[in-house]
């Protein structure tokens, strides 16, 4: 039986994190925008914590690289879920945002087993793009119960959003697509 490592907590932080998106979901639910803000900021704080520590004291792992997005991911996704059927986030910009997921997934997935192992590296679009999903969520969910924004901030917000959405997704099937081709098809 081996016990904890101080180099397991950011793995631990990211696995908190990911267990904290159904008290976010639910809050947003039942329109508690209060305290869904508060559990996004400090699920984002958390992101921040666990990074600099793995950072910083070394303790990056193989499942600390996919926990560590698969809990950023799932937070937003189920953010934009529930905001959208709340109409608090127009459907389409919700769909456009799972549908570029789902191909950067299956376009990684694919790439990783026909042709070479993939090498995570987020583009500066892809960050942007989280950046304003983010920035969107936050400004959502304070203006349906927290304090009334400009409807013009919310649109610039979306419109930001769905451009940096297309944009990026189509800079991630250009990249992987073109080196797809010059490496070839991994042998069977």
């Amino acid at each position: 039986m081996s016990l904890l490592k101080p180099s397991d907590i950011p793995n631990i932080i990211s696995m908190i994190r990911l267990i904290t998106v159904i008290p976010v979901v639910y809050l947003l639910v039942v329109h508690e925008f209060g305290w869904a803000l508060v559990l996004f900021a400090a699920a984002g704080i958390s992101d921040g914590l666990d990074g600099f520590l793995a950072k910083h004291y070394g303790w990056q792992s193989r499942l600390g690289g996919l926990l560590d997005p698969l809990a950023d991911k799932t937070l937003l996704v189920c953010c934009f879920l529930v905001l959208g059927v709340h109409d608090l986030i127009p459907l389409w910009l919700v769909l456009a945002v799972i549908f570029r997921d789902l191909v950067i997934i299956s376009g990684a997935l694919l790439y990783n087993y026909r042709v070479a192992e993939v090498e995570a590296a987020p583009i500066l679009m892809s960050k942007v793009n989280t950046a304003l999903q983010i920035l969107l969520v936050v400004a959502v969910i304070l203006d349906a119960g927290v304090v009334d924004l400009p409807d013009a901030l919310i649109a610039a917000l979306v419109w930001s959003c769905l451009l940096t959405v297309v944009v990026s997704g189509t800079q991630y099937v250009w990249i992987w697509s073109r080196k797809a081709i010059a490496n070839g098809r991994r042998p069977d």
